[in-house]
Order: C-alpha cells, then structure tokens, then sequence
C-alpha cells in the first residue's frame, strides 16, 4: 500500500479520477450501513455485562456478529454490485483481483460482550488488494472515522493530520494481539517488540482492538501502532486511514506494506524510521 495517497487530483489519469469519484460517491452509503448497525449493537450493548466462561463469550461475540451483518451486508452488497464478501473477519492474506467488501461487524466484540466501550463497526471496500474507502462507526463516542484513497481522512468531517513528533523517546506507542489462539511465537514477538520499545519510547499500550488504536495515529492522539498478524479486518481500515491523513505505512522494517505482507506498523512520519529500527530488533 501506497503511505502517501494524498497525490494533486492533476496527476492522476482519467481512469483514477473517475474511480476516485466514484468511490466518494460511494462513502455515504457505507457511513449509512456502519452507523445502523453500531446503533444495533449500541442497543445491545451493556455496562453491566459479565459473561463467565469462554464459551458464553464465544457465544455472545457469534450473536452480536450476527445480528450486526443484518445492517451491513445487504446495503453494502446494494450499493456496489458486483463487490465480493469477506465471510471470516480473520482471514489472512492476498485477495484475488477485483473488489472486495472486509467488515468487522463489531470490532473489539471482547470489550463489547464485557460491558467495556473500546469497540466499534467497520467496513472497508477493497480494489485489487488495496483499501480504498473506509467507514468506522465508534457508537458509544458517536465518532465517525471515513477515509476514501486520495481524499484524505476525517472524524465527522474534520480532516485528520498525525502527530508531529520526530523523537521516539516521545512517543506514545501500542500494539496488540489480532485474535485468539496465535500461538507461541507470535507471543514471544509480541513480548519482545514491547519491551524494545519500552526503551525507547515514553509510554507503551498492548490492547485490542486494532482500528481503535490506528484511528488514535491518524488523528495525532498516539504516534506509532504495530502487530504481528495478517488478519485483514483490523488492519485495512486503519491502514487507509493512517496513510491518507499523512502517515507512514508499511512492515515492521519499512517495507511498503500489503495484505501479503507477515507484520504491520504504522506511525507519525517523523517517528517511523525510528519505530522500525526499534522493531528491527526483534527476532
């Protein structure tokens, strides 16, 4: 993925204008289908849930799935005829060609099964394995993160720029597990990534969900997000977001990044180089 979409609307060519109109043409019907169903879920929602065992949140995160894709699958698929579906929110990897719809019907369901506020609902259409327009509904703040590629990106329509910092060791950072059951490995990277960057950065975070940690970069409020994971829905919505406010994409060794690529990071541009040479670090 491109980590700097914001290009003059004169050097694209005719093909990727007219796309890009299309595609803001589209947004209002994907902020329409994100805000039904996070208004659902907001219905479903309760402080005071307590669910005791694995099984009783499985089973309540299958539920609230269910009933949010009532909202989101049928008006999306109406609004761009011919995009496929994403079935799993934790597939991995490359898409074939073509247009592609990846929801999170309720990102951050753990949170929102425990009666915690940190979740939201997301949708992001795909054009040959790139991002391309992206809604994020945050019902319990009632924030709006949209972003569609080189139109920049915005919280209720106020354009959103990333932090200014250059030093690392000023850095509010986080990072996070994808999903359940990871394995060892990726366990112990995680570990090891927090504590490189424990000593060198001023205050590190480890919580779920992605997007509400990007939406956080993009906006200027957090300077650095990394993870060890392919899982498509928590990334690709930030992953838009983060580049078209004016952030930096890419691997955790400053790769351009792609839904082929094994890791994450997205940062502050004046902090990236420095956040990737603290990754580096980490076998």
């Amino acid at each position: 993925m491109s980590t700097d979409t914001n290009s003059p609307q004169g050097t694209m060519s005719d093909a990727q204008r007219s796309a890009a109109a299309a595609d803001q043409a589209l947004l209002p019907a994907v902020v329409d289908a994100v805000q039904a169903a996070g208004a659902r879920m907001l219905a479903e929602f309760s402080y005071d849930a307590r669910p005791v065992d694995r099984t009783g949140i499985a089973d309540a995160i299958q539920a609230g799935d269910a009933v949010s894709l009532e909202y989101l699958r049928d008006p999306l698929l109406a609004a761009r005829p011919g995009a496929g579906w994403v079935e799993d929110e934790l597939d991995t990897g490359v898409l074939p060609k073509g247009e592609w719809w990846i929801c999170d019907p309720v990102e951050g369901a753990v949170n929102h099964v425990h009666g915690m506020t940190h979740w939201c609902v997301t949708a992001t259409l795909v054009r040959d394995n790139v991002p391309v327009v992206t809604a994020v509904s945050q019902p319990v703040t009632g924030g709006l993160y949209t972003a569609v590629l080189g139109g920049g990106a915005h919280l209720d329509g106020v354009r959103l720029r990333p932090s200014a910092k250059t030093d690392l060791d000023a850095a509010y950072v986080y990072t996070g597990q994808a999903a359940p059951g990871e394995g060892s490995e990726t366990y112990r990277r995680i570990g090891r990534s927090v504590t490189a960057m424990m000593e060198r950065a001023l205050l590190v975070g480890v919580s779920v969900p992605a997007t509400l940690q990007l939406v956080h970069v993009a906006a200027g409020r957090t300077d650095a997000f990394w993870q060890y994971s392919q899982v498509r829905s928590g990334l690709v919505p930030g992953a838009l977001l983060v580049s078209e406010a004016g952030g930096k994409v890419s691997d955790t060794r400053g790769r351009p990044w792609t839904l082929a690529s094994e890791d994450f990071l997205a940062a502050a541009p004046g902090i990236h180089q420095a956040a990737v040479d603290a990754l580096a670090t980490v076998a």
